[in-house]
């Protein structure tokens, strides 16, 4: 009898971490499925960033295990995972502010021939033809998200929240099974957040996961398949929007009623 695949894309059990004897995160477990948008939220100081951090490995875990596309990632090196296709972006969103757009799109790019010294030299012509094909993926995903006409300007003189569109646009250039959003919508005008949430939800049309951490309450409720709720550092409650929604426990903990 052939064994269907696993469901979950990223699953992580049992993760510690403590900062001077100050417990951040503990026994703290997460799953995203294949295919879906799922949400992480809490109040401030539940430890959601630091469990981002964790599950990218920007900081080192004390204990638990992160497994990421039936592999071990907790031992591989951030550039690594992003490799793979779990990329993350930053509740502030980082920009390399004296490059252009397009600029910032194209340093995105996974595993590039002119990152090779030899290669630069021997095989010129695929470089040619790879910087064209690379050139043109990221002036699409430019014109999608409605940046394409900022292309030459400065990253730096962009909008805060054109500046997560950048960020979130950029992470397309890695080819990314995964993404993980820190606050997408945070300090962004409503317009933008509902294009953010557009953008988002065609991306996961086109096969994209997402861990998106976020405040607003109405962007999760109306994107997430599935959320987990955090507080002081460990699981309080999972479960579908709805049901997050009418839980006696998250409505003391992080709606305060």
């Amino acid at each position: 009898m052939q064994q269907s695949p696993p469901t979950s894309l990223l699953s992580a059990t049992k993760l510690s971490k403590s900062f001077g004897g100050i417990k951040a995160v503990t026994n703290a477990s997460i799953t995203v499925n294949h295919g879906s948008i799922t949400g992480l939220i809490g109040p401030n100081g539940a430890g959601k960033t630091t469990l981002f951090n964790l599950l990218s490995n920007f900081i080192r875990l004390d204990r638990g295990e992160v497994i990421f596309a039936g592999q071990a990632i907790h031992h591989l090196q951030p550039h690594e995972i992003a490799q793979l296709g779990f990329i993350r972006t930053f509740q502030v969103a980082r920009v390399l502010s004296r490059l252009s757009v397009l600029e910032n799109m194209l340093l995105a790019k996974q595993r590039q021939t002119g990152e090779n010294f030899f290669k630069v030299w021997f095989q010129q012509s695929k470089l040619r033809d790879e910087e064209r094909a690379n050139k043109q993926q990221a002036m699409d995903i430019l014109e999608s998200v409605g940046l394409a006409e900022k292309a030459h300007d400065y990253a730096g003189a962009l909008s805060g929240g054109q500046r997560k569109l950048l960020e979130m646009a950029r992470t397309l250039m890695g080819n990314p099974k995964l993404v993980l959003l820190d606050e997408p919508a945070a300090g962004v005008n409503p317009t933008l957040i509902n294009q953010i949430c557009e953008h988002i939800l065609e991306w996961n049309r086109q096969g994209i996961s997402f861990l998106i951490i976020e405040h607003n309450m109405d962007v999760i409720m109306s994107l997430c398949h599935h959320v987990w709720v955090l507080a002081e550092g460990t699981n309080l409650a999972d479960g579908k929007p709805e049901e997050i929604q009418s839980n006696p426990q998250v409505l003391e903990a992080y709606l305060g009623d």
